[in-house]
């Protein structure tokens, strides 16, 4: 369901890019100031949207800034061990930015129900959805999205750790 997939996605997005930025600085705080900028980057998309004329819902914007603060805490609580920052951080990351995100979710338009009040104008009429029979909250709670993305995150995060090793090699040569 959505709430599953955007919690999925937006976890492992987060932490894939904040680890990265700060492991690359080895500075904690790097990753709340990079979710910061992503966050105002959504802001901007959403402006866009609605400058189309879809309403102000159609777009969810993440709840990102927790999450990242809790992986700097991590960093900075296990004095920059880099290990834990994967290990414990990813696992916050995952469990925490669902939570975090189910209030923006629960108010947000149900994705089908918008496709089929708003089609892309060069969609052909046999590609519009016609009265999908699938409810906003149907099979969706927060508990598998932030399992999964719990699970999901730390490998994710080991991946934005192992990109930040090929950058320096990719430096060095």
């Amino acid at each position: 369901t959505s709430f599953v997939v955007f919690s999925i996605s937006q976890s492992t997005m987060l932490v894939v890019g904040a680890i990265y930025y700060m492991l690359f600085t080895g500075v904690p705080g790097t990753a709340t100031y990079y979710a910061t900028i992503m966050t105002i980057y959504t802001w901007v998309a959403k402006g866009a949207w609605f400058a189309l004329g879809y309403p102000y819902d159609f777009v969810v914007t993440p709840v990102w800034i927790p999450s990242a603060m809790l992986l700097d805490l991590t960093y900075w609580a296990t004095r920059r061990n880099k290990h834990a920052a994967i290990i414990i951080g990813g696992t916050l990351v995952g469990l925490s930015l669902p939570i975090f995100n189910m209030i923006n979710l629960l108010l947000v338009r149900d994705p089908l129900e918008m496709a089929s009040k708003y089609p892309r104008p060069t969609l052909p009429p046999y590609m519009t959805p016609i009265e999908p029979q699938v409810g906003k909250f149907y099979n969706s709670p927060v508990a598998l999205g932030s399992g999964a993305g719990a699970v999901l995150s730390v490998p994710i995060a080991a991946l934005g750790a192992k990109l930040n090793t090929w950058t320096y090699r990719w430096m060095a040569n």
